[in-house]
């Protein structure tokens, strides 16, 4: 009797489910609103509309991000990231009433003042200049992107941003070591401290790898290439070496630390002060 019990019975055109299948469809319902409460809810900043809707259509095609706002003005996008409370902003610094640096300046007042801290800020441009750069961080952004960089290390870049991390693209990399222990013009705080951009430690398991497999000095010198922003073709120029060459130790230096990509191998490199 308990295994006819056991399946699914037709009555009347109907499906009726015994016992142990409604608890089999309850914990999946169940875990189908779990995935969804872990998913990284995300605005969109940007005023050119085919960008904005290209970034949020490549956006919501990877499990575990969801774009909830959008907004093509720094008024919009104020209103929004105080009322929609998303885990991470994207932010494109040349928007038309108020630039982008501002925007997240007036947000982390506003930020402070609530006490609504959670929400992080990615600035989104192609202006790599140095000003543009320190003024981004000065003003309180926890990441920047390169709009020339692929979409797929946007998603990383996204990720590592919620996880309270910064994202910082190969491209400005250099600009940020040459700063990262001065103070950086702009906006102070308490009236004479300026604000300086703080890159964290490098984690103890990465340590470790460093510890038992350490760079060579060829490997050091690539390595401080690659934060520039160089590809392997002019490393192998500056160096007098071959391509081939190059490929070989810049998969010794991302076996060495534990990173995936050159990206995430020049943040670690930032971390760590192994280039300086």
């Amino acid at each position: 009797m308990q295994d006819c019990r056991n399946i699914i019975y037709l009555w009347f055109g109907k499906i009726r489910l015994s016992g142990l299948q409604k608890r089999y469809f309850r914990r999946s319902s169940q875990s189908r609103v779990s995935l969804a409460m872990n998913e990284i809810s995300i605005i969109l900043i940007e005023d050119h509309d085919l960008t904005r809707m290209g970034l949020k259509a490549a956006l919501q095609s990877h499990s575990g991000l969801k774009v909830i706002g959008e907004a093509a003005n720094a008024t919009q996008g104020m209103k929004l990231l105080e009322t929609a409370k998303p885990d991470v902003a994207v932010v494109d610094i040349g928007l038309p009433d108020m630039d982008g640096i501002e925007l997240t300046r007036k947000f982390r007042r506003y930020q402070a003042e609530s006490g609504q801290t959670a929400t992080k800020i990615l600035i989104l441009t192609m202006d790599h200049t140095e000003d543009a750069v320190l003024a981004a961080f000065a003003a309180g952004a926890d990441s920047y992107y390169m709009k020339e960089t692929s979409i797929s290390k946007l998603t990383e870049a996204i990720q590592a941003t919620f996880g309270g991390n910064s994202w910082i693209d190969p491209a400005i990399a250099n600009v940020v070591l040459r700063k990262m222990r001065q103070g950086i013009p702009g906006e102070t705080q308490n009236g004479d401290k300026p604000k300086t951009v703080k890159i964290e430690a490098l984690a103890t398991e990465y340590e470790q790898v460093l510890e038992t497999y350490p760079l060579t000095q060829r490997e050091l010198e690539i390595l401080e290439l690659i934060v520039a922003g160089c590809s392997n073709g002019q490393i192998a120029e500056k160096l007098y070496i071959t391509v081939g060459t190059v490929k070989t130790h810049v998969r010794n230096i991302l076996n060495k630390l534990c990173a995936d990509d050159r990206t995430q191998a020049a943040v670690r490199a930032l971390r760590s002060g192994l280039v300086a």
